[in-house]
């Protein structure tokens, strides 16, 4: 369209109508060339504020002191010249008044923010390029769970702090050679440093606290302060990949715990109870239709329903629990897979089940879990019984304490509940999201006699679910084809199906055919189910063989021109190698070295100098702050020989270090593993334990 006639059909518009168009003018013109030339200063953009009818994060309540607060302040406007800071300092003042942090909404860019095509980025390099995509991806609207004020999913997992940093790092990228890194402190660029072509282009650190300081009030003032950024595990990372990967986790999850407490195969009849629809648990509804069970899901903010129902991931929404039993009762008796969105408490939906149990007889659920946000339970991550949605967003933010106190007795509420149908037959996992941590905190009834710190009534689905797949060597594996070219995608998933059933015929054990068998299912459901949801992504699980095979068939792909353009190789931080958690990824390990992090750590390290493109070490994540550190890479394939190599160098130590370390602490799968990985390369040589045969012996030298 000619821009005159534009312009001319713009004085005739209602105001919503020529935003709209101005937007859309406004990005065809200016596109991804504008973001890359820094922070807009000359003129300044006007402010729009805090755009309507998105979703946004909530009201943050960091207490800052008098002189704290002008510390934010100053810090925010370090970003700017002199000669523009008397103007922002009142918008910046009045943003930390009314939201407890400064995002600089003014700063807020007029771009359809997606993952363009690598070929769209103007860089100097494909390496700059593809963290661009990857970035973008994290804030799409369709993606990111708070997009204005750059959260990607949880509640508080920061891509950025704020909008200012945003613009400086789509500059440095552009302007990035192989010759140079780009240093990130908590989504603070601190720029670009002489490096060389075999380092990371990138390297990101997030939230990295003196221990002692690692707390939940300490987090609130420096994040306020703009010093530290929670960034989850890949929003701080740029490696999140839509809720795509937690559909995954959560298909094995639910499969496997079928197999282990229903001794069932086929879940067609078993009913799934579970909360959460936001940035990540918003997968539950998908995984509970692929793995065929009936699933009921419960999610306060209704904007969070209507978006996955819309995505086609929730079959159906109701807020009238007569309705929601309804249907469970008549999917369960006909077999039909059903994800249905409760609008409301999950506490209520859990209380309403144990009244049927009461006045019925007939437990109707059979497996039970949870995905709020529990790591953050008092700044919006759980919402109690007690308030509506809207009520208790506004007592967050002007009385925090009392919020506090009702999210506790809402959790032993739902404790209590769910303990009763436990003890009937449900069987309930903790889904890491430090939901029984919490629960304990506030005094619900989750303890375990006799256990140690990290185990509760409950378990973790990693205790009794995913552990022994990590210690197998398998873990989230994923792609992006940066052509955003739904069709390299299907090449990719025809590639990695084919090297996995390759895999099977030159013979695997019987537990790592189940878990191939398993992958090579859930490619062909996510091609039927189109689970793509921003770039054009996949996620698998895989131990350390079906990586680097899928890495260097896909690289050769690249090179032979049946993939158009490079693939962003990554991962879920939480893996095999990539987390320490005690509550979550390692509360399987049991020689008590839960609560240390040397294998995120080293895996960091080791990921950054055998070949990975950009490497993050995250405190917080899942869980929550202070109790887990975790790590992530991103590794470019570009079809050259040297792309091979890294991946063959990267991959194989990103697995096997957490491998080794399982091993270590006594993981009989683990043990298999390394000693299997050890037979393949001679070069790879760990220490493997002795077990203590006579257990005696032990309380013999002790009573000396």
């Amino acid at each position: 369209m000619d821009v005159i006639k534009v312009k001319k059909l713009l004085y005739n518009l209602n105001n919503n109508s020529k935003w709209r168009l101005k937007f859309m003018l406004h990005s065809a013109m200016t596109s991804l060339k504008e973001i890359c030339r820094g922070l807009p200063l000359y003129p300044l953009p006007e402010n729009r504020g805090r755009r309507k009818g998105i979703p946004h994060a909530p009201v943050r309540t960091p207490n800052l002191t008098a002189q704290e607060k002008k510390l934010a302040l100053r810090n925010a406007l370090r970003y700017f010249p002199p000669e523009i800071q008397k103007k922002l300092a009142p918008e910046f003042a009045e943003e930390l008044r009314l939201y407890g942090h400064i995002y600089m909404y003014r700063f807020f860019p007029d771009i359809e923010m997606r993952a363009y095509p690598i070929g769209d980025y103007p860089c100097k390099t494909k390496s700059a390029a593809a963290i661009m995509l990857m970035i973008m991806n994290n804030l799409d609207p369709s993606v990111a769970q708070f997009p204005q004020e750059l959260v990607t999913y949880g509640g508080n997992g920061q891509v950025f702090s704020n909008w200012a940093q945003f613009w400086l790092v789509m500059h440095y990228l552009s302007e990035m050679t192989e010759e140079q890194t780009l240093v990130m402190y908590s989504g603070h660029p601190l720029g670009l440093f002489p490096s060389h072509k075999y380092a990371p282009r990138l390297i990101i650190t997030n939230g990295m606290v003196i221990p002692n300081y690692s707390t939940r009030d300490e987090y609130e003032k420096m994040f306020a302060l703009g010093v530290t950024m929670y960034g989850q595990m890949t929003a701080g990372s740029y490696c999140y990949i839509g809720p795509q990967g937690i559909v995954h986790g959560t298909v094995l999850t639910v499969l496997n715990a079928g197999r282990r407490y229903l001794k069932a195969e086929d879940l067609s009849g078993k009913v799934f109870v579970t909360s959460g629809l936001g940035g990540m648990s918003g997968a539950q509804a998908k995984a509970a239709v692929i793995a065929g069970c009936v699933g009921i899901i419960a999610e306060v903010d209704e904007a969070a329903l209507l978006k996955r129902h819309k995505q086609g991931w929730l079959m159906e929404i109701s807020n009238n629990l007569d309705h929601c039993i309804a249907r469970l009762r008549d999917a369960r008796k006909n077999k039909i897979a059903l994800s249905l969105g409760y609008h409301g408490n999950v506490v209520d939906l859990w209380e309403r089940l144990v009244h049927e149990l009461d006045t019925t007889g007939e437990l109707l659920v059979d497996l039970g879990s949870d995905q709020t946000s529990c790591h953050n339970p008092f700044s919006g991550g759980y919402y109690p019984v007690q308030l509506g949605f809207e009520e208790a967003k506004q007592l967050l933010s002007t009385n925090p304490g009392k919020f506090r106190t009702l999210v506790q007795e809402s959790l032993k509420r739902q404790v209590a509940a769910i303990n009763r149908l436990a003890d009937k037959g449900m069987f309930f996992w903790d889904y890491g999201n430090a939901f029984l941590l919490e629960a304990q905190r506030a005094g619900a009834d989750v303890e375990k006699k006799g256990a140690n710190k990290t185990e509760f009534r409950y378990p973790s689905y990693v205790q009794h679910i995913m552990g022994d797949i990590f210690s197998l060597g398998f873990g989230p594996f994923r792609w992006v084809c940066t052509s955003g070219d739904p069709q390299d995608l299907a090449t990719t998933d025809s590639i990695a199906m084919s090297v996995l059933e390759d895999s099977i015929r030159q013979g695997v054990s019987t537990s790592v055919k189940q878990q191939y068998h398993d992958n090579i299912r859930w490619i062909r459901e996510a091609g039927r189910h189109s689970l793509v949801v921003g770039s054009q992504a996949r996620i698998l699980y895989s131990d350390q063989r079906g990586r680097v095979s899928i890495a260097v068939a896909i690289n050769r792909a690249i090179s032979e021109g049946r993939i158009k353009a490079p693939v962003v190789l990554s991962r879920d931080h939480h893996d095999v190698s990539g987390t320490d958690s005690p509550y979550r990824e390692t509360s399987n390990i049991y020689d008590g070295s839960a609560f240390c992090a040397d294998m995120a750590v080293q895996n960091f390290v080791g990921d950054a100098f055998r070949g990975a493109t950009w490497v993050a070490l995250h405190n917080g994540g899942g869980v929550g702050w202070g109790e887990v550190i975790n790590g992530g890479f991103g590794l470019v394939l570009d079809g050259s020989t040297e792309a091979e190599e890294r991946a063959k160098m990267m991959l194989s130590w990103d697995v096997s270090n957490g491998v080794a370390r399982r091993c270590w602490s006594g993981n009989d799968y683990a043990y298999e593993t390394i000693c299997q990985a050890m037979k393949e390369n001679a070069t790879l040589k760990v220490t493997l334990p002795h077990k203590v045969v006579d257990e005696n012996i032990l309380e013999q030298a002790l009573k000396r």
